[in-house]
Protein backbone atom coordinates (compact mmCIF):
# COMPACT_ATOMS: atom_id res chain seq x y z
CA UNK A 1 0.00 0.00 0.00
CA UNK A 2 0.81 4.03 -0.45
CA UNK A 3 -1.58 4.96 1.83
CA UNK A 4 -3.94 3.88 4.08
CA UNK A 5 -6.75 5.45 5.83
CA UNK A 6 -8.02 3.99 8.91
CA UNK A 7 -11.58 4.98 10.89
CA UNK A 8 -10.14 8.77 9.52
CA UNK A 9 -11.96 11.22 10.26
CA UNK A 10 -10.81 15.10 9.58
CA UNK A 11 -11.99 18.22 10.27
CA UNK A 12 -12.32 21.66 11.23
CA UNK A 13 -13.98 22.78 14.48
CA UNK A 14 -16.58 20.26 16.07
CA UNK A 15 -17.72 19.03 12.53
CA UNK A 16 -15.80 16.50 10.38
CA UNK A 17 -15.44 17.29 6.65
CA UNK A 18 -14.17 13.36 6.48
CA UNK A 19 -16.04 10.81 8.53
CA UNK A 20 -14.79 7.32 9.03
CA UNK A 21 -13.27 6.70 6.00
CA UNK A 22 -11.06 3.39 5.46
CA UNK A 23 -9.61 2.60 2.42
CA UNK A 24 -6.28 1.30 0.85
CA UNK A 25 -4.59 3.20 -2.10
CA UNK A 26 -2.18 0.88 -3.70
CA UNK A 27 1.32 1.82 -4.94
CA UNK A 28 1.42 2.55 -8.41
CA UNK A 29 -2.06 3.29 -9.00
CA UNK A 30 -3.82 6.22 -10.14
CA UNK A 31 -6.66 7.35 -8.39
CA UNK A 32 -9.43 10.31 -8.97
CA UNK A 33 -11.08 11.27 -5.79
CA UNK A 34 -14.56 12.79 -7.03
CA UNK A 35 -17.49 14.05 -4.97
CA UNK A 36 -19.76 16.96 -4.72
CA UNK A 37 -18.19 20.51 -3.42
CA UNK A 38 -17.98 20.61 0.51
CA UNK A 39 -17.63 16.49 0.43
CA UNK A 40 -13.96 16.18 1.73
CA UNK A 41 -11.82 15.29 -1.33
CA UNK A 42 -9.35 18.58 0.06
CA UNK A 43 -9.51 18.34 3.50
CA UNK A 44 -8.21 14.37 2.81
CA UNK A 45 -5.49 15.30 0.41
CA UNK A 46 -4.57 18.36 3.68
CA UNK A 47 -4.66 15.14 5.76
CA UNK A 48 -2.24 13.50 3.58
CA UNK A 49 0.61 15.55 3.83
CA UNK A 50 0.49 16.81 7.41
CA UNK A 51 -1.31 19.94 7.08
CA UNK A 52 -4.35 18.51 8.93
CA UNK A 53 -4.10 16.47 12.18
CA UNK A 54 -6.94 13.89 12.41
CA UNK A 55 -9.68 14.12 14.59
CA UNK A 56 -9.93 10.23 14.91
CA UNK A 57 -8.11 7.61 13.16
CA UNK A 58 -4.99 7.85 11.51
CA UNK A 59 -3.37 7.84 7.83
CA UNK A 60 -0.69 5.37 7.15
CA UNK A 61 2.13 6.35 4.70
CA UNK A 62 3.87 2.88 3.84
CA UNK A 63 7.51 3.74 3.02
CA UNK A 64 7.55 7.17 2.09
CA UNK A 65 8.27 10.13 4.20
CA UNK A 66 6.74 13.27 3.45
CA UNK A 67 9.30 14.76 1.64
CA UNK A 68 8.41 12.00 -0.82
CA UNK A 69 5.20 13.53 -1.30
CA UNK A 70 4.69 16.29 -4.14
CA UNK A 71 1.29 18.30 -3.54
CA UNK A 72 -0.35 20.72 -6.11
CA UNK A 73 -3.30 22.75 -4.31
CA UNK A 74 -6.16 25.22 -6.07
CA UNK A 75 -4.42 27.44 -7.93
CA UNK A 76 -6.62 29.94 -6.13
CA UNK A 77 -4.83 28.88 -3.08
CA UNK A 78 -1.68 30.51 -4.66
CA UNK A 79 -0.44 33.93 -4.65
CA UNK A 80 0.30 35.08 -8.24
CA UNK A 81 1.16 38.36 -7.15
CA UNK A 82 4.40 37.29 -5.20
CA UNK A 83 7.50 38.78 -7.75
CA UNK A 84 9.01 35.95 -8.61
CA UNK A 85 9.80 34.27 -12.36
CA UNK A 86 8.84 31.33 -13.98
CA UNK A 87 12.40 30.37 -13.89
CA UNK A 88 12.94 30.70 -10.58
CA UNK A 89 9.37 29.24 -9.42
CA UNK A 90 10.03 25.61 -11.52
CA UNK A 91 13.17 25.61 -9.59
CA UNK A 92 11.61 25.30 -6.39
CA UNK A 93 10.99 21.84 -7.43
CA UNK A 94 14.89 21.09 -6.46
CA UNK A 95 14.57 22.46 -3.16
CA UNK A 96 14.05 18.94 -1.67
CA UNK A 97 17.37 17.76 -3.20
CA UNK A 98 19.37 21.16 -3.02
CA UNK A 99 17.98 22.71 0.26
CA UNK A 100 16.39 26.03 0.10
CA UNK A 101 19.39 28.13 0.68
CA UNK A 102 21.51 25.42 -1.95
CA UNK A 103 23.02 26.34 -5.27
CA UNK A 104 21.94 25.89 -9.32
CA UNK A 105 24.65 24.05 -10.78
CA UNK A 106 24.41 23.92 -14.49
CA UNK A 107 22.79 20.49 -14.73
CA UNK A 108 20.11 21.88 -12.42
CA UNK A 109 19.36 24.79 -14.99
CA UNK A 110 19.21 22.10 -17.88
CA UNK A 111 16.79 19.93 -15.59
CA UNK A 112 14.69 23.60 -15.18
CA UNK A 113 14.85 23.65 -18.86
CA UNK A 114 13.84 20.25 -19.96
CA UNK A 115 11.00 20.56 -17.67
CA UNK A 116 9.60 23.85 -18.74
CA UNK A 117 9.59 22.09 -22.42
CA UNK A 118 7.59 19.52 -21.51
CA UNK A 119 5.09 21.68 -20.61
CA UNK A 120 5.42 23.50 -23.57
CA UNK A 121 6.49 26.83 -21.99
CA UNK A 122 10.58 27.44 -23.52
CA UNK A 123 10.64 31.05 -23.64
CA UNK A 124 9.26 32.00 -20.39
CA UNK A 125 11.88 31.28 -18.10
CA UNK A 126 11.99 35.50 -16.91
CA UNK A 127 8.79 36.36 -17.37
CA UNK A 128 7.04 37.26 -13.68
CA UNK A 129 4.18 34.45 -13.06
CA UNK A 130 1.78 36.80 -12.44
CA UNK A 131 1.62 37.39 -15.76
CA UNK A 132 0.76 34.00 -17.03
CA UNK A 133 -2.55 32.82 -17.76
CA UNK A 134 -4.47 30.63 -16.04
CA UNK A 135 -3.06 27.41 -18.10
CA UNK A 136 0.32 29.13 -18.14
CA UNK A 137 0.23 28.66 -14.33
CA UNK A 138 -0.97 25.46 -14.35
CA UNK A 139 2.05 24.15 -16.56
CA UNK A 140 4.48 25.66 -14.81
CA UNK A 141 3.64 24.30 -11.14
CA UNK A 142 3.46 20.84 -13.27
CA UNK A 143 6.94 21.70 -14.25
CA UNK A 144 7.70 22.14 -10.94
CA UNK A 145 5.71 18.95 -9.46
CA UNK A 146 7.98 16.89 -12.47
CA UNK A 147 11.39 18.11 -10.50
CA UNK A 148 10.24 17.20 -7.10
CA UNK A 149 10.64 13.36 -8.61
CA UNK A 150 7.78 11.97 -6.10
CA UNK A 151 6.68 8.69 -5.38
CA UNK A 152 3.18 9.88 -4.46
CA UNK A 153 1.52 13.25 -6.50
CA UNK A 154 -1.31 14.65 -5.29
CA UNK A 155 -3.38 17.56 -7.21
CA UNK A 156 -6.18 19.11 -5.86
CA UNK A 157 -8.36 20.30 -8.87
CA UNK A 158 -5.84 20.54 -11.38
CA UNK A 159 -7.95 20.90 -14.52
CA UNK A 160 -9.88 23.72 -12.70
CA UNK A 161 -10.52 27.32 -15.11
CA UNK A 162 -7.90 25.97 -17.50
CA UNK A 163 -8.10 25.16 -21.37
CA UNK A 164 -8.98 21.98 -23.01
CA UNK A 165 -5.34 22.09 -24.48
CA UNK A 166 -3.95 22.29 -21.29
CA UNK A 167 -6.03 19.95 -20.08
CA UNK A 168 -4.82 17.70 -22.71
CA UNK A 169 -1.39 18.10 -22.13
CA UNK A 170 -1.34 17.56 -18.52
CA UNK A 171 -3.40 14.71 -18.52
CA UNK A 172 -0.71 13.07 -20.66
CA UNK A 173 1.87 14.31 -18.33
CA UNK A 174 -0.35 12.47 -15.00
CA UNK A 175 -0.26 9.08 -17.23
CA UNK A 176 3.48 9.37 -17.85
CA UNK A 177 3.83 9.55 -14.28
CA UNK A 178 1.69 6.59 -13.79
CA UNK A 179 3.42 4.60 -16.24
CA UNK A 180 6.77 5.15 -14.65
CA UNK A 181 4.81 3.41 -11.43
CA UNK A 182 4.46 7.13 -9.27
CA UNK A 183 1.10 6.64 -7.10
CA UNK A 184 -0.96 9.41 -8.31
CA UNK A 185 -4.23 10.82 -6.10
CA UNK A 186 -6.39 13.47 -7.74
CA UNK A 187 -9.41 15.84 -7.09
CA UNK A 188 -11.64 16.35 -9.94
CA UNK A 189 -14.94 17.49 -11.25
CA UNK A 190 -14.76 16.42 -15.01
CA UNK A 191 -16.49 12.75 -14.50
CA UNK A 192 -16.37 12.45 -18.10
CA UNK A 193 -12.33 12.82 -18.33
CA UNK A 194 -12.16 10.84 -14.98
CA UNK A 195 -13.88 7.86 -16.72
CA UNK A 196 -11.59 8.25 -19.70
CA UNK A 197 -8.37 8.01 -17.90
CA UNK A 198 -8.63 6.87 -14.19
CA UNK A 199 -9.10 3.36 -13.81
CA UNK A 200 -9.89 4.01 -10.51
CA UNK A 201 -12.13 6.12 -8.21
CA UNK A 202 -12.79 6.84 -4.89
CA UNK A 203 -16.02 8.72 -4.82
CA UNK A 204 -16.45 11.05 -0.87
CA UNK A 205 -19.42 12.95 0.47
CA UNK A 206 -17.63 12.96 3.86
CA UNK A 207 -18.57 9.83 3.99
CA UNK A 208 -16.93 7.23 1.29
CA UNK A 209 -19.69 6.44 -0.76
CA UNK A 210 -17.56 3.96 -3.45
CA UNK A 211 -14.01 2.57 -3.81
CA UNK A 212 -12.77 0.66 -6.66
CA UNK A 213 -12.68 0.42 -10.42
CA UNK A 214 -13.97 3.54 -11.75
CA UNK A 215 -16.99 2.35 -13.71
CA UNK A 216 -18.51 0.34 -10.81
CA UNK A 217 -18.05 3.53 -8.76
CA UNK A 218 -19.77 5.88 -10.85
CA UNK A 219 -23.11 4.90 -11.08
CA UNK A 220 -26.11 7.06 -10.91
CA UNK A 221 -27.20 5.31 -8.04
CA UNK A 222 -23.88 6.32 -6.25
CA UNK A 223 -23.66 9.80 -7.44
CA UNK A 224 -27.45 10.27 -6.60
CA UNK A 225 -26.82 8.91 -2.56
CA UNK A 226 -23.19 11.22 -2.79
CA UNK A 227 -25.73 14.26 -3.47
CA UNK A 228 -28.19 13.31 -0.75
CA UNK A 229 -25.27 12.77 1.56
CA UNK A 230 -24.27 16.35 1.09
CA UNK A 231 -27.52 17.91 0.99
CA UNK A 232 -28.51 16.21 4.27
CA UNK A 233 -25.73 17.78 6.71
CA UNK A 234 -26.59 19.28 9.47
CA UNK A 235 -24.17 21.61 10.64
CA UNK A 236 -25.90 21.85 14.22
CA UNK A 237 -25.56 18.12 14.75
CA UNK A 238 -23.50 16.36 17.64
CA UNK A 239 -20.00 15.59 17.12
CA UNK A 240 -19.86 11.65 16.20
CA UNK A 241 -18.31 9.63 18.09
CA UNK A 242 -17.92 5.94 17.18
CA UNK A 243 -18.76 3.61 19.95
CA UNK A 244 -16.00 0.36 20.59
CA UNK A 245 -17.87 -2.75 21.04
Amino acid sequence: MALRFLDLTLGYGRHPAVHHLTADIAAGTLTALVGPNGGGKSTLLKGIIGALSPLGGRIDIHGLSRRDIAYLPQIAEIDRSFPISVFDLVSTGLWRRTGLFGGIGRADRAKISAALAAVGLTGFENRPIGTLSGGQMQRALFARLSLQDAKLVLLDEPFAAIDSRTTHDLMHMIEHWHAEGRTVLAVLHDLELVRRHFPQTLLLAREMIAFGPTAQVLTAENLFRARRMTEAFDPEADMCVREVA
